[in-house]
Parts: structure tokens; sequence; C-alpha cells
């Protein structure tokens, strides 16, 4: 399997140098040889020549909002919507969740929730069945105000919470999505919850956020899953 990941955010300055980049954390989570991995830095405009150059894409989270006006938003929307009509695979992660979901016409808003922080419980709904047998329980980090508000249509939830309604979509023949982050682990999130403290972020969403971190995380699941079945997407 020849891994495309679509680099479009970075981790703080602050952090880079203890945690790696997010290219690197999803390699990491999916176990991949690096030598079958390749990653795109489509923040700074460098987009893929062809779907067909990996079998699976995965678009990395990001600090920025799908909605936002940068340069490259919209070549990657395009980019999406040619790896659909190519028939290649793809794997969003929360703000690649959220960039699926609006090349294909879905909406995407900041949610009046506020802050989904730290480990986040998820049911499994109308879980595909080419995707081994559904999860028990979903329970990966979270990290988002922007969710998911209308799914694009053909777009099936198979995972939800009171918190996000639409955690994961399937797209069937072509991508699955999630609004947590199985690449995070809970050393980064705390790191990342305790620079943000107080400025980004309200300290009493991030104080719950950190009391919950040493919860049994299932990413490890997901990531077999993902490396397993991806040609069943």
């Amino acid at each position: 399997m020849k891994v495309g990941i679509l680099e479009t955010g970075r981790p703080p300055e602050e952090l880079m140098h203890k945690h790696g980049d997010y290219p690197g954390m999803v390699a990491r989570w999916l176990g991949v040889p690096e030598s079958d991995v390749r990653s795109y830095a489509v923040l700074d405009g460098d987009i893929p020549a062809s779907p067909t150059e990996n079998d699976l894409w995965i678009i990395t989270g990001s600090r920025f909002g799908v909605y936002e006006d940068h340069p490259w938003i919209a070549p990657l929307e395009q980019f999406i919507r040619d790896c659909r009509d190519a028939g290649s695979k793809m794997f969003g992660i929360c703000f690649g969740h959220q960039m699926i979901a609006q090349a294909l016409g879905g909406r995407v808003e900041k949610s009046e929730k506020g802050w989904g922080l730290g480990p986040h419980d998820y049911a499994a709904v109308n879980w595909p069945g080419g995707l081994a047998p559904a999860p028990e329980n979903i329970r990966i980090q979270a990290f988002h105000q922007d969710q998911v508000t209308e799914p694009p249509a053909g777009a099936q939830r198979i995972a939800t919470s009171p918190f996000c309604e639409n955690a994961a979509l399937w797209y069937p023949g072509f991508a699955i999505s999630v609004q947590g982050h199985p690449e995070f682990g809970k050393h980064y999130v705390n790191d990342l919850l305790s620079l943000r403290r107080g400025t980004l972020l309200p300290e009493a969403d991030v104080d719950r956020a950190l009391a919950s971190l040493d919860r049994e995380t299932t990413e490890a699941e997901l990531s077999e899953i993902l490396r397993s079945n991806w040609r069943n997407i």
C-alpha cells in the first residue's frame, strides 16, 4: 500500500521538536513503512499531480477552517473530487473530514457546542460491512470547534455522539473520514492543551480535557481496520 499524506497544517513550533509533524504522526499511527509513505505540503501549494500516485490518500488535521480563504483550499477541493472520480481511496482526519465533506457539497460550521477536547466516545452506526466488525466503542482524541453540520448527498454517518452528530462519514467506494484525531497521542494532546490554555482555549475546557487524558483510547483498533481493509472503503 502506497500512502500519500496531504499535509494541511503543522503543530505549533514549540512542540515540533518533541512530537514531529502531522504526516509523521499519521504514518506512525497507521504503522506503514516509511518507504511506502510520501507527504505533500498542500498548505504550501504542493498539490499531487495525479490521484493515482498513491493507493490511499490521507488528509491531516489543521488549525485552519475549511471555509477560510486560503489559496490552497480550492485546489485541494478539486483534488478530492478528482480522487473520487478516479476511484482512489481517501481517509480524512478532523480538517480532512470537514474538507472532504465541503468538497463534495456538504456544510461545515463552527459549532454552537464549543470545543471538543481530549478523549471523546463515539458510537458506531451503520458500520460498513467491508471494514471488519464494527468497533464496540470508538474513543479517540478530539481537538476541534468546527463540525460537519450537513453531510454531502450520498455520505453515510458511521459514528456519532451527542456532541458531534457526524463524527465519522463513509463515502461508499471512495472515502472514510473521522472528526477526531486517531493519530494524536495523549502526550501531544497534553502539551497542545497546556500551550493553548487561556489563549485559544477556555481554561475550564482545557482543565476538563487534561483530567480525562488517562482514559484508554482505541486508535490502534482503527489503524488496524484501515490498514487491513482500505481496499473495501
